[in-house]
């Protein structure tokens, strides 16, 4: 059992290694994402060839269970890309898949027990948004040069006007890639440190030795649910991470 309710989010050595200052070692946070990264490599191959390992056809004319989860998965996608960006989004494709399939997976692992969940460290959420942030604005300095600057100007203001809605739309422009990795990782790590309240409440009734231990089961009720809950969040909190990034993507094209 965890002592603390935030204990399940330290990041804990494997294996040192120190080379001069540097410090390269093996972390559980480390040893997640190689799984992750992992199992999906695994599955990209798998459902990427005509043929798995045994020489049998990875698609079917009546596609399987799996076939048609991953088909679904890919339509949600490319849907969410149309809406946004239209035709213009079938060049982002590869990279909005892979970064709503590798969140959801982040998440999903970190419900297994006794595992991690990398995206309830602000470090990996910010890490996956400045890097977004930073490539959007490329794109929009590639397309529109200077034109780049009406984002912090509407149409039609006026010279007063500008003087205070400039320096107001720069300030939430720059916070555009906070806000995007703190909604993950506060949403993610709200709700592992719900369950470790709940479990603990559970445990500690269930420990005492009068009749009131049988009531251990209330918490362990509610426990169920919230774990159905936090499934729920995990998927949902891919998805808004996703269309986000896809909306935050069409205003640097279009200059909405």
């Amino acid at each position: 059992m965890l002592l603390t309710p935030l204990e399940q989010f330290q990041i804990i050595s494997l294996f040192s290694i120190k080379l001069f200052c540097l410090d390269f070692s093996i972390t559980n946070m480390l040893l997640v994402n190689f799984i992750v990264l992992g199992l999906f490599s695994f599955i990209i191959s798998c459902i990427s060839s005509n043929a798995n390992s045994l020489g049998e056809t990875s698609f079917f004319l009546i596609p399987t269970s799996w076939q048609v989860l991953i088909e679904m998965l890919y339509e949600t996608i490319s849907q969410l890309l149309f809406d946004n960006l239209n035709n213009e989004g079938e060049k982002y494709f590869p990279f909005i898949s892979v970064l709503f399939t590798f969140i959801l997976f982040s998440n999903l692992i970190g419900l297994i027990p006794y595992s991690f969940t990398i995206t309830s460290h602000l470090i990996v959420t910010f890490s996956l948004s400045l890097a977004i942030f930073i490539g959007i604005n490329i794109i929009c300095v590639k397309r529109h040069k200077s034109h780049m600057l009406s984002l912090f100007l509407p149409a039609n203001t006026s010279f007063g006007l500008a003087l205070l809605l400039v320096p107001i739309e720069f300030v939430s422009y720059i916070f555009k890639p906070i806000s995007l990795g703190v909604r993950l990782f506060a949403n993610l790590m709200a709700g592992h440190t719900l369950l470790k309240v709940i479990v603990g409440f559970s445990w500690s009734m269930l420990l005492l030795e009068d009749v009131l231990s049988v009531a251990h089961v209330i918490p362990l009720l509610i426990l169920v649910i919230l774990m159905g809950l936090e499934l729920a969040v995990a998927v949902i909190q891919a998805y808004v991470f996703t269309i986000l990034t896809c909306i935050y993507l069409n205003d640097g094209i279009n200059l909405h």
